[in-house]
């Protein structure tokens, strides 16, 4: 693991983020796990005043596309959701005799760190949002992006409220520079 890991925040950037359950085992594999972490982030999102374009909830992994928080940075953000829902759901675990876990002989729920993909164009949020909305999709878990309760695809598609309050891109005018890209 490197220890000289660098994270370039000093440019108003969104950042689409990924984080994986502990050996991208499926942790995340029942509704109920997912809403929770759904709350849970709402509720990290609030203190943080953290603006969230977009996210996925997948049976082992996530993504979440933010611009930067208006309390700490998204290093502060994500260890607060990391930390959280770690202890939250270890808590469960303890309360229900290792239900939450499929081999309770793991005491990590996330692995180390997340990848952080800083984005500063137009075209490549709308690359990130897309991938998120077809994720589900494309590893079968429904026929198509509506069905998946845990992304923000019907708030884009269907104009529906969210567990997680979505930030259009056009109310964040601090997030600069995003390069229109000229189209071929």
């Amino acid at each position: 693991m490197p220890t000289d890991l660098k994270r370039y925040y000093e440019f108003k950037h969104l950042h689409f983020i990924t984080f994986s359950c502990y050996r991208r085992l499926p942790f995340l594999a029942t509704p109920r796990r997912r809403d929770a972490l759904l709350r849970l982030i709402e509720r990290v999102r609030k203190e943080h005043a953290c603006p969230i374009l977009g996210y996925v909830i997948m049976p082992e992994h996530l993504h979440l596309l933010i611009a930067p928080p208006e309390k700490g940075n998204p290093s502060t953000f994500m260890k607060a959701v990391k930390q959280r829902s770690s202890r939250q759901f270890r808590a469960r675990k303890k309360k229900s005799s290792g239900t939450l876990f499929a081999d309770s002989q793991h005491k990590h729920f996330w692995q180390r760190r997340f990848h952080d993909f800083n984005v500063f164009t137009d075209h490549k949020r709308v690359q990130k949002l897309r991938y998120m909305h077809r994720n589900p999709v494309k590893r079968g878990l429904v026929a198509s992006p509506e069905l998946w309760r845990w992304s923000s695809y019907r708030f884009y598609m269907l104009d529906e409220a969210e567990v997680i309050t979505i930030t259009k891109f056009e109310d964040l005018p601090d997030i600069v520079p995003v390069l229109k890209v000229k189209e071929p």
